[in-house]
Protein backbone atom coordinates (compact mmCIF):
# COMPACT_ATOMS: atom_id res chain seq x y z
CA UNK A 1 0.00 0.00 0.00
CA UNK A 2 1.53 3.42 -1.24
CA UNK A 3 0.97 6.21 1.39
CA UNK A 4 -0.13 9.63 0.32
CA UNK A 5 0.96 12.62 0.99
CA UNK A 6 -1.73 15.31 1.88
CA UNK A 7 -2.67 18.12 -0.42
CA UNK A 8 -0.50 21.21 -0.15
CA UNK A 9 -1.21 24.91 -0.47
CA UNK A 10 -1.24 26.46 -3.62
CA UNK A 11 1.79 28.81 -4.85
CA UNK A 12 0.16 32.43 -5.37
CA UNK A 13 -1.40 31.73 -1.74
CA UNK A 14 1.74 30.46 -0.06
CA UNK A 15 3.95 33.84 -1.79
CA UNK A 16 1.32 36.02 0.15
CA UNK A 17 2.23 34.19 3.30
CA UNK A 18 5.35 36.45 4.12
CA UNK A 19 7.83 35.87 6.70
CA UNK A 20 7.78 31.78 7.89
CA UNK A 21 10.28 30.54 10.24
CA UNK A 22 12.43 27.60 9.55
CA UNK A 23 14.25 24.96 11.92
CA UNK A 24 16.86 22.63 11.02
CA UNK A 25 15.82 19.17 11.56
CA UNK A 26 18.81 16.79 10.15
CA UNK A 27 21.61 17.38 7.95
CA UNK A 28 22.88 14.26 6.42
CA UNK A 29 26.63 13.36 5.27
CA UNK A 30 27.38 10.83 2.68
CA UNK A 31 30.20 10.09 0.55
CA UNK A 32 31.58 9.08 -2.86
CA UNK A 33 34.94 7.56 -3.11
CA UNK A 34 36.50 8.39 -6.45
CA UNK A 35 39.93 8.40 -7.43
CA UNK A 36 41.57 11.08 -5.65
CA UNK A 37 39.41 10.28 -2.03
CA UNK A 38 35.81 10.79 -0.71
CA UNK A 39 33.74 13.59 -2.26
CA UNK A 40 31.40 14.53 0.09
CA UNK A 41 27.77 16.05 -0.30
CA UNK A 42 24.82 17.15 2.39
CA UNK A 43 21.22 16.92 2.42
CA UNK A 44 19.29 19.13 4.65
CA UNK A 45 15.54 18.43 6.08
CA UNK A 46 13.66 21.05 7.14
CA UNK A 47 10.33 22.38 8.68
CA UNK A 48 8.68 25.77 7.64
CA UNK A 49 6.15 27.61 9.10
CA UNK A 50 4.45 30.54 10.46
CA UNK A 51 3.34 29.15 13.86
CA UNK A 52 -0.14 30.42 13.41
CA UNK A 53 -1.52 27.45 11.43
CA UNK A 54 0.38 26.81 8.47
CA UNK A 55 3.56 24.34 8.52
CA UNK A 56 5.26 22.08 5.58
CA UNK A 57 8.99 20.52 5.00
CA UNK A 58 11.72 20.71 2.67
CA UNK A 59 14.91 18.54 1.63
CA UNK A 60 17.41 19.61 0.09
CA UNK A 61 20.50 18.30 -1.52
CA UNK A 62 23.88 20.02 -2.57
CA UNK A 63 27.68 19.85 -1.88
CA UNK A 64 28.13 22.46 0.90
CA UNK A 65 25.76 22.54 4.05
CA UNK A 66 24.56 26.09 3.64
CA UNK A 67 23.40 25.78 -0.25
CA UNK A 68 21.49 22.36 1.10
CA UNK A 69 19.79 24.09 3.99
CA UNK A 70 18.38 27.28 1.15
CA UNK A 71 17.52 24.45 -1.12
CA UNK A 72 15.72 22.77 1.64
CA UNK A 73 13.70 26.01 2.85
CA UNK A 74 12.63 26.77 -0.83
CA UNK A 75 11.61 23.02 -1.28
CA UNK A 76 9.35 23.98 1.98
CA UNK A 77 7.65 26.86 1.26
CA UNK A 78 6.23 24.92 -1.95
CA UNK A 79 4.90 21.70 0.62
CA UNK A 80 2.69 24.25 3.21
CA UNK A 81 -0.52 22.65 4.57
CA UNK A 82 -2.68 24.64 6.56
CA UNK A 83 -3.26 23.14 10.11
CA UNK A 84 -7.07 23.21 11.52
CA UNK A 85 -6.72 24.10 15.56
CA UNK A 86 -9.36 24.60 18.55
CA UNK A 87 -7.78 27.11 20.82
CA UNK A 88 -4.08 26.18 21.45
CA UNK A 89 -4.58 21.93 20.45
CA UNK A 90 -5.90 20.25 17.35
CA UNK A 91 -9.49 19.33 17.32
CA UNK A 92 -9.68 15.21 17.27
CA UNK A 93 -7.05 12.82 17.50
CA UNK A 94 -5.49 11.79 14.08
CA UNK A 95 -2.86 9.17 13.30
CA UNK A 96 -0.26 9.57 10.36
CA UNK A 97 2.00 6.72 8.42
CA UNK A 98 4.39 6.85 6.05
CA UNK A 99 6.23 4.04 5.37
CA UNK A 100 7.08 2.37 8.84
CA UNK A 101 6.89 5.65 10.80
CA UNK A 102 3.56 6.04 12.44
CA UNK A 103 2.30 9.25 15.43
CA UNK A 104 -0.57 9.37 16.69
CA UNK A 105 -1.51 12.88 17.95
CA UNK A 106 -3.81 13.46 20.84
CA UNK A 107 -5.48 16.34 21.66
CA UNK A 108 -4.77 17.80 25.44
CA UNK A 109 -6.31 20.46 27.94
CA UNK A 110 -4.45 23.85 28.22
CA UNK A 111 -1.38 24.14 29.82
CA UNK A 112 -0.09 20.80 29.27
CA UNK A 113 2.62 21.60 26.30
CA UNK A 114 3.87 19.77 23.49
CA UNK A 115 4.75 16.39 24.68
CA UNK A 116 6.97 14.90 21.81
CA UNK A 117 10.26 13.80 20.62
CA UNK A 118 12.24 16.65 18.74
CA UNK A 119 11.49 15.99 15.20
CA UNK A 120 7.67 15.87 15.84
CA UNK A 121 7.89 18.47 18.39
CA UNK A 122 9.33 21.17 15.60
CA UNK A 123 6.20 20.30 13.25
CA UNK A 124 4.05 20.89 15.80
CA UNK A 125 5.75 24.35 17.11
CA UNK A 126 5.98 25.53 13.85
CA UNK A 127 2.34 24.69 13.15
CA UNK A 128 1.05 26.71 16.04
CA UNK A 129 0.14 24.11 18.38
CA UNK A 130 0.84 24.05 22.02
CA UNK A 131 -1.19 21.51 23.98
CA UNK A 132 -1.08 18.45 22.54
CA UNK A 133 0.32 14.90 23.26
CA UNK A 134 2.05 12.12 21.05
CA UNK A 135 3.70 8.82 20.65
CA UNK A 136 5.55 7.29 17.46
CA UNK A 137 5.37 4.02 16.78
CA UNK A 138 8.32 2.07 14.26
CA UNK A 139 11.06 3.68 12.78
CA UNK A 140 12.64 6.82 14.48
CA UNK A 141 13.71 8.21 10.89
CA UNK A 142 13.68 11.89 11.00
CA UNK A 143 12.34 12.19 7.20
CA UNK A 144 9.60 9.78 7.26
CA UNK A 145 8.50 10.75 11.03
CA UNK A 146 8.18 14.55 9.62
CA UNK A 147 6.09 12.92 6.50
CA UNK A 148 4.30 11.25 8.98
CA UNK A 149 3.40 14.21 11.20
CA UNK A 150 2.22 16.18 8.17
CA UNK A 151 -0.29 13.49 7.27
CA UNK A 152 -1.58 12.83 10.84
CA UNK A 153 -1.87 16.83 10.55
CA UNK A 154 -3.50 17.15 7.53
CA UNK A 155 -6.50 14.50 7.91
CA UNK A 156 -7.69 17.18 10.81
CA UNK A 157 -10.92 18.26 10.59
CA UNK A 158 -12.94 21.22 12.40
CA UNK A 159 -16.70 20.69 13.32
CA UNK A 160 -17.66 23.26 10.63
CA UNK A 161 -15.25 21.65 8.01
CA UNK A 162 -17.40 18.20 8.47
CA UNK A 163 -21.18 19.77 8.61
CA UNK A 164 -19.71 21.47 5.38
CA UNK A 165 -18.33 18.40 3.56
CA UNK A 166 -21.55 16.34 4.73
CA UNK A 167 -23.73 18.91 3.98
CA UNK A 168 -25.61 17.91 7.06
CA UNK A 169 -25.94 20.01 11.11
CA UNK A 170 -23.93 18.49 13.90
Amino acid sequence: MATKLPVFIDRGEAERLGDLKEERIKVNRSAKVVKGGRRFSFSALTVVGNQDGIVGFGFGKAQEIPTAMQKAFKDGRKHLIRVPRVGSSIPHEAEGVFCSSKVRLVPAAPGTGIIAGGTVRAVLELAGVKDILTKSYGSTNPVNLVKATIVALASLRTKERIEELRGVQI
